[in-house]
């Protein structure tokens, strides 16, 4: 395989220009004073944070709405907002900063760090360990401890984690959550079953094999509907109450399961699964990454959820 590694004369002289002006920055003891500020909306808890006076905060503001030529900050009766011109930088600076305090705990920081995640079951053996890995080369720093989590015991609000990776609607009070992976079904067997005496070409051809349940709520019946199959029983056949189980009867060649993608993703990858039919269904649930405000101000949930962002990325480009 050849690869074109050109470059045209244009990009030649952006990437002169760029090393002769260097970049265009702030100064960045008022960057880091406003950060401070935006995440706290109160001058004192910045300065305690950042070890100064509170007037050697306001002036480092002051000299950057100045270099900036635009206000960052309005006030009001209860303390400070943000102006439209301070939102626009507030996250960016934040993760900007977030992004060097990871690079230099990877260096500085020699002890090994214990990083507690609860999550699904299905998930952690369907998606996630065949990524782990990468993980533990990237981050060798960082000793990783999965947990089975249930629906009966929230580890997470019992404190037992530092994270919870969670499949549901994104509907949970008094925690932050930020949906991942959203979640799809279709219908997959056996490649034996599909090779099989009875014919598996069309839909109604379904009504000839045996359908295998899960227990989750959206299922066949949802499924057929969507994909206007009709005159099929779709509440016939064995019932799981677990989708490992039903997976692994479906690779058994019991019958046909309902796949749920991302879980099966590694199976239809390896061939022990295939799909006799492309008709997908979006169930409206997924996977979040669920966490206490506290929490995520840790670096190594930061690494772990960054590196987790790049997974998916990496996976959505080829599923």
């Amino acid at each position: 395989m050849i690869f074109d590694i050109s470059i045209s004369n244009a990009n030649v002289r952006r990437l002169e220009s760029k090393q002769t002006m260097g970049r265009k920055l702030p100064n960045l003891n008022s960057i880091r004073a406003f950060e401070a500020v935006a995440r706290h909306l109160n001058i004192t808890r910045a300065s305690e944070e950042l070890n100064v006076t509170q007037a050697a905060v306001s002036h480092q503001i002051k000299g950057l709405e100045a270099q900036m030529g635009v206000m960052l900050f309005r006030r009001h009766n209860k303390g400070l907002l943000l102006t439209k011109e301070g939102q626009a930088m507030v996250e960016p600076m934040t993760n900007a900063f977030d992004i060097i305090a990871d690079a230099t705990n990877l260096i500085f920081n020699s002890e090994i760090q214990i990083l507690k995640v609860s999550m699904p079951s299905p998930f952690a053996s369907g998606w996630l360990m065949p990524r782990m890995q990468k993980f533990y080369k990237e981050y060798p720093n960082i000793d990783i401890r999965i947990m089975v989590s249930s629906k009966e015991f929230d580890l997470l609000k019992a404190g037992d984690v530092d994270i919870d990776l969670r499949y549901g609607d994104g509907k949970w009070p008094h925690v932050a959550s930020q949906k991942f992976l959203a979640e799809e079904i279709f219908p997959v067997c056996s490649p034996d079953l599909l090779g099989g005496e009875l014919a598996l070409k069309i839909l109604d051809d379904l009504g000839q094999h045996v359908l295998l349940h899960d227990h989750e709520d959206i299922g066949w019946k949802e499924w057929l509907d969507d994909a206007g199959v009709k005159g099929i029983d779709y509440s016939r056949g064995p019932g799981f109450s677990h989708s490992n189980l039903t997976l692994q009867a479906a690779k058994l060649g019991h019958g046909i399961a309902l796949g749920r993608m991302p879980l099966v993703s590694e199976a239809l990858r390896r061939g022990d699964l295939v799909r006799p039919f492309e008709i997908s269904l979006p169930t409206g649930m997924g996977y979040y990454v669920v966490n206490t405000n506290i929490a995520s101000e840790k670096s190594k949930i930061r690494s772990f959820t960054n590196w987790l962002r790049e997974e998916v990325r990496l996976f959505e480009l080829v599923a």
